[in-house]
């Protein structure tokens, strides 16, 4: 794709990189093929080939976003399917990144939406807010029959955003896991050290999640510790374009992991969210243009690992076979789009008893994707029908997953247990049985 950016553009490190990947563009749309939202609107604005030239325009002519291109920046999922499918390699992942922060710095939205932003970009990333105002919407969400019906629009309105977070929470919330700091010695022989990313609201919604990733390693030798003064990984902020909030936030696990690693080593940092293990992956790209980071971010994220890459190389001890039950492997976008992590979950799962069937469609999002469940509800409430409507297609006993976010879209639409894969191999080789859903 030919791109018209002056040198005065170019001399910023982030139009430059913008250039880099619209060059790669060949224009061929295969990418519309594989687009949830093109698949379901049929928009060509609504596909990444479509968005490409949106955000080209506004980057080449440094134009205010419109209300044009907001509304379908905003409709992208950042699935990063297109990205899989793409021939040429573009990296559209860091193209949308660029265009969501222009929006939030120039783009005046609705004064209802920007506080609902701002309300969902503070309290989603602080574990202690996001369990209090997840007991509130338990408490009100009996009242949300009271709200209004609102008019079709193209653009998602306060009382359907409300409805929607309303419908999301949990009708329970678990006791909260181990504190940070804790330390989890290896039992037995000690064969490494890690660090186990505690999430946001992972921990509040299924902190049995970490917790069987913690009796998996420790029974296989590992220790693992919760850094204490470790935060969110930014991914939520990052997402709604506000880069100040993930960029400090990115640089302050950096120096959590440094510190950490600098005293009694660490292997390798764990993820059990694999949205969070993207834009971990990433911090080295995000933080690259920062002196004092740059080579630390890049150290963490070559430390950083889903925890199937890292159980993996184990060699697990498969004590309790599970051959007579059939699990639905739902694979996360941003495991297989956005880290590439495609069969060796499911080749995990089957070496310890679990029979594994793939999901048809796999490679189109359930409609989690961070906030865009609240903030692009009907959208979001379509993919998730499609998706459960694929799994029950091969009948499954549990649905396994490997992201919190997905695992709670996709239990809001079906009755069939919802467990992380990491559960499952845990209860494959010695642990407890997994709780019935993402929120119990």
């Amino acid at each position: 794709m030919k791109t018209e950016f002056s040198l005065a553009q170019l001399a910023d490190p982030d139009i430059a990189e913008a250039d880099k990947i619209l060059r790669a563009c060949v224009h061929c749309g295969f990418c519309t093929a594989t687009c949830p939202t093109y698949v379901l609107l049929g928009d060509e604005l609504d596909s990444p080939r479509g968005r490409i030239y949106l955000i080209k325009e506004m980057l080449e002519k440094d134009q205010t976003p419109t209300a044009e291109v907001v509304k379908h920046v905003d409709r992208c999922l950042s699935c990063l399917s297109c990205m899989t499918t793409c021939p040429s390699g573009v990296n559209y992942m860091h193209l949308v990144d660029q265009a969501r922060v222009r929006i939030e710095q120039r783009y005046q939205r609705p004064l209802t939406e920007r506080l609902l932003r701002q309300v969902l970009a503070f309290v989603l990333p602080n574990p202690q807010l996001f369990r209090t105002s997840m007991r509130l919407a338990r408490l009100a969400r009996p009242l949300a029959v009271f709200l209004p019906t609102p008019r079709p629009s193209a653009t998602p309105g306060l009382i359907q955003r409300l409805k929607a977070m309303l419908a999301l929470a949990p009708n329970r919330l678990p006791s909260p896991g181990p504190l940070p700091g804790s330390v989890f010695a290896a039992l037995g022989k000690k064969r490494g050290r890690v660090a186990l990313l505690q999430g946001c609201a992972q921990q509040v919604l299924a902190p049995r999640i970490n917790q069987a990733a913690i009796s998996l390693l420790t029974r296989h030798g590992i220790e693992v510790v919760l850094v204490r003064d470790e935060q969110c990984c930014g991914a939520l902020t990052h997402h709604l374009g506000n880069d100040q909030d993930a960029l400090a936030r990115a640089r302050a696990n950096v120096a959590a992991w440094r510190k950490e690693a600098a005293g009694e080593g660490l292997d390798a940092i764990l993820v059990t969210a694999s949205g969070c293990g993207t834009v971990i992956k990433d911090y080295g790209y995000l933080l690259r243009e920062d002196t004092a980071f740059a080579a630390d971010a890049a150290r963490v994220s070559a430390l950083a690992k889903d925890i199937t890459e890292y159980v993996a190389g184990l060699g697990l001890a498969t004590t309790t076979r599970q051959d007579n039950i059939v699990v639905a492997y739902h694979s996360a976008c941003s495991l297989q789009h956005g880290q590439k992590i495609t069969g060796l979950p499911k080749e995990l799962l089957s070496k310890n008893g679990f029979v594994v069937k793939d999901v048809p469609e796999s490679h189109l999002c359930c409609g989690s994707a961070g906030t865009y469940n609240i903030l692009q509800p009907e959208l979001a409430g379509r993919l998730r029908d499609r998706k459960v409507a694929n799994i029950a297609s091969v009948k499954p006993d549990m649905i396994a997953a490997g992201n919190i976010g997905c695992m709670v879209q996709i239990a809001s639409g079906t009755s069939v247990p919802v467990v992380h894969t990491i559960e499952l191999l845990d209860w494959a080789t010695g642990g407890s049985r997994p709780a019935l859903n993402a929120s119990s």
